[in-house]
């Protein structure tokens, strides 16, 4: 019986590690939307109104990004990194982590 519960045990805890760092992998939308509140001076997300930048209202439900790429979580990291036609590149002005949240807030849009 004991064999049973220090199995169980040990069980239960790796299986909540891996849903952890599977849950971080996803990030978190929470922090995302505090970290996107500099994107939104360009971008709107309530609706599809173009600012300085274009609306990222549905982004993940859309076919393709304005450089014409699939939308995928690579494509749409690579955009936040390389920046382009006036948006600046925030390859080194956030963490990956900070882009990993941004980009589950988007996925909430």
């Amino acid at each position: 019986m004991r064999k049973w519960f220090v199995s169980s045990a040990v069980g239960g805890l790796m299986l909540a590690g891996f849903l952890a760092a599977a849950d971080k992998k996803e990030g978190d939308a929470a922090k995302g939307k505090e970290v996107f509140d500099q994107c939104a001076v360009c971008h709107n997300t309530d609706n599809d109104e173009k600012k300085i930048g274009p609306s990222l209202k549905g982004l993940f439900k859309r076919d393709k990004l304005k450089n014409g790429k699939p939308v995928n979580v690579e494509n749409v990291k690579a955009m936040i990194n390389a920046g382009g036609n006036g948006m600046p590149s925030y390859a080194d002005l956030i963490s990956e982590t900070e882009k990993t949240n941004v980009i589950a807030y988007l996925k909430t849009l």
